[in-house]
């Protein structure tokens, strides 16, 4: 018989690794605790502001919206029941329907005539001139809403107003600019564009800023001028810009109150009457706070609604570079 041999197979030891030693807290320096708590400071004022002035009247809103209250009497709790008035006041309804024609046509406007000038401006033009139309146009959003609706609502008069006597002079007759239900909640969106829509204008002009011109000029050798570059270059590059503008302005457009109440008190009837003007009717003039808080939640509610849905279709319209 033949002897085989079989292999070592053995297998060699492991040498045990050393023990890890334990890890060693490190405390911060003096100078990193200073970092801090000089950052905490600089953070307070706005932390407790928004406290303050937003968590705070938002809760308590929320908790006032359940009693009847009149400031006289003690407040009682009410349950639904001021919802429940809400949902059934047809001047409340109406209101709410007049604030989301307010937003989509003001909007709208306020958008497209901001960007439309912004458009202008970035053309060829001298420093000067240009800086002269941004504070021009950015001018009237620094005055105050209500001194501005004053104005406007002499200019719009229909016996002495100057609207109606510059149309007067081409032989158009006196239009009922703020007795009319069309044309009181058309003068009303024209007053709070022409006041608000220097923001959007400045956005849209920093954000056509940032735009590189390389893009521009590759689209121009490729033959893309005119309206066909703005649509497939310039819009999809300024969408984020776009965003922002949209979403601040129905913010905005969402508590219109100063415009409508100088203008036309809410009238002609219940034509220009908004939320906002609601809730400062319920609250102070009936003294029904507790009914004006559940509209002003719905409210929220609605504006809440909104912006979430232009984030959650920004998802599909907005291009980030």
């Amino acid at each position: 018989m033949t002897n085989t041999q079989v292999p070592n197979t053995q297998v060699p030891a492991v040498r045990p690794r050393p023990a890890t030693p334990p890890a060693v807290a490190v405390r911060p320096s003096v100078r990193d605790r200073g970092t801090r708590l000089l950052a905490v400071l600089f953070l307070a004022p706005t932390v407790v502001g928004i406290v303050v002035f937003t968590v705070v009247p938002i809760i308590g809103s929320i908790v006032l919206s359940l009693f009847h209250w009149n400031v006289i009497d003690p407040p009682r709790f009410a349950g639904g029941a001021n919802y429940r008035t809400t949902f059934t006041d047809s001047t409340v309804l109406i209101s709410f329907r007049n604030t989301l024609l307010f937003m989509v046509l003001a909007v709208a406007l306020q958008l497209l005539i901001a960007l439309a000038l912004a458009l202008a401006l970035n053309g060829r033009m001298p420093v000067w001139l240009r800086s002269v139309f941004r504070s021009a146009f950015f001018f009237p959003l620094v005055l105050s809403a209500a001194s501005i609706s004053v104005v406007m609502k002499y200019l719009f008069n229909q016996d002495f107003g100057v609207v109606n006597w510059l149309i007067g002079l081409v032989g158009v007759a006196p239009v009922p600019w703020l007795t009319s239900e069309n044309a009181a909640m058309a003068t009303v969106i024209l007053v709070y564009v022409w006041q608000q829509f220097g923001f959007s204008f400045l956005l849209f002009v920093g954000g056509l800023n940032n735009i590189p011109k390389e893009i521009h000029e590759a689209a121009a050798l490729d033959g893309a001028t005119g309206l066909r570059k703005h649509l497939g270059i310039t819009l999809p590059l300024l969408s984020p810009t776009l965003l922002v503008a949209s979403v601040v302005g129905i913010i905005n457009a969402l508590q219109v109150f100063e415009q409508p109440y100088v203008l036309t008190d809410g009238g002609p009837g219940d034509a220009t009457r908004t939320v906002v003007m609601v809730i400062y009717e319920r609250a102070f003039e009936q003294l029904d706070f507790g009914e004006a808080s559940a509209v002003g939640v719905l409210l929220f509610v609605l504006i809440m609604a909104v912006t979430a849905l232009q984030f959650r279709l920004s998802r599909r319209f907005v291009h980030y570079q």
